[in-house]
């Protein structure tokens, strides 16, 4: 269609890593919240917000994505909702476990003993706590959200054409393979060397947090 490939990869890279970013923001927040209050509370509290999560993360990640793609309709606003939703109970599941664990320590209960109210102690006291290992996961789910978005997007349920973005433009230039292998090499090249940073950048983080992997590595 006389497109320069160039212009729609760079295009593309906007695109794809605005969903990446924005979706894993809003799987977080989501996630976060849901994690608090099921470990802040626990009981019954934590019982139900724990088996819904648990029925979210029954579905296989992309399966889900697509249902929920199908649903609310193609676009670039509902893929950042369907892929916030299948991130959604890793974060509850990680922030639970991390509240479940601070809530035990001696300056928490220092806290409750001296009169401090949940939401007080929720974010004076455990929430500091509990954010190392958050900022780790989001930076490592934000290259797997890019890859499915890259997948809705080759499915056609992605980002409305002529709008680019990596998933299409591998999904346009796959049948030219044999005659014009460039226009799904180059896309596929972004979202190599996209993944691969996030996931570096994510396992630097990791070190820098962790002071067990950062003693070792300084060992």
């Amino acid at each position: 269609m006389g497109r320069d490939v160039y212009s729609r990869v760079v295009y593309g890279t906007r695109i794809s890593l605005q969903v990446g970013v924005i979706a894993v923001g809003i799987g977080m927040t989501a996630g976060v919240i849901i994690g608090l209050l099921a470990g802040l509370y626990r009981g019954w509290v934590d019982e139900i917000l724990m088996r819904v999560m648990d029925a979210i993360q029954a579905f296989p990640a992309l399966v889900l994505a697509l249902a929920i793609t199908a649903a609310l309709g193609t676009g670039i606003v509902n893929i950042m909702i369907a892929i916030g939703v299948v991130y959604m109970p890793s974060y509850a599941r990680l922030v639970r476990g991390q509240v479940l664990s601070v809530r035990e320590r001696e300056f928490v209960i220092a806290a409750l003993l001296l009169g401090a109210r949940p939401m007080r102690l929720m974010f004076l006291h455990i929430w500091p706590n509990v954010t190392a290992p958050i900022i780790v996961q989001a930076s490592l789910n934000v290259s797997t959200a890019i890859l499915t978005e890259a997948s809705l997007s080759f499915l056609g349920l992605g980002v409305r054409p002529p709008t680019p973005s990596w998933g299409s433009s591998l999904q346009g230039g796959y049948q030219y393979l044999s005659t014009a292998p460039w226009l799904s090499i180059y896309p596929g090249l972004a979202i190599f060397i996209a993944v691969l940073g996030f996931n570096l950048f994510g396992d630097g983080l990791r070190q820098l947090l962790d002071p067990r992997l950062r003693s070792r590595g300084e060992a």
